[in-house]
């Protein structure tokens, strides 16, 4: 196996997805592009029919956007790739179900990815948040769904 940011699994007709990047998950443009590829691959193929999407490690599901990658200059308003951030946000045609398995800390951008999936399945010690809220911003890809 290759040392990316996204791991991939089939098991018959379910496609694991797996957000592996250090430290606390959080998904730069990379990683975000990487996803809108598999998510793209997933909707288009006939034996695929359902997509677990979950992260490596109990304490982090995903903050959302890699802020140490936007601070070294990882452009934030950039071409995030097929399907928007993550992958999920803006895939049109996708009509097979996502689940976001969440095990861990979810809040911003990767509370909006798992916003994004069809179910959510929470750990007993997952929790989730929308930190955007204190500074008067709207997190608005997702969260329309709350």
């Amino acid at each position: 196996m290759t040392d990316t940011p996204i791991k991939t699994q089939r098991r018959g007709a379910i496609l694991e997805v797996t957000l592996d990047r250090p430290k606390a998950n959080a998904i730069d443009l990379a990683t975000s592009r990487i996803m809108g590829d598999v998510f793209t691959g997933f909707r288009d193929d006939p034996e695929l029919r359902v997509a677990i999407l979950t992260a490596a490690g109990e304490k982090f599901f995903c903050p959302g956007w890699d802020l140490k990658a936007a601070a070294d200059g990882d452009a934030v308003d950039g071409d995030y790739g097929k399907g928007g951030f993550g992958g999920l946000q803006e895939l049109r045609g996708l009509n097979k179900p996502v689940i976001a398995a969440v095990n861990g800390i979810c809040c911003g951008g990767g509370l909006e990815l798992a916003l994004s999936a069809d179910i959510i399945l929470a750990a007993e010690h997952a929790t989730f948040a929308l930190p955007e809220i204190r500074s008067g911003t709207v997190a608005d890809a997702a969260s329309v769904k709350l």
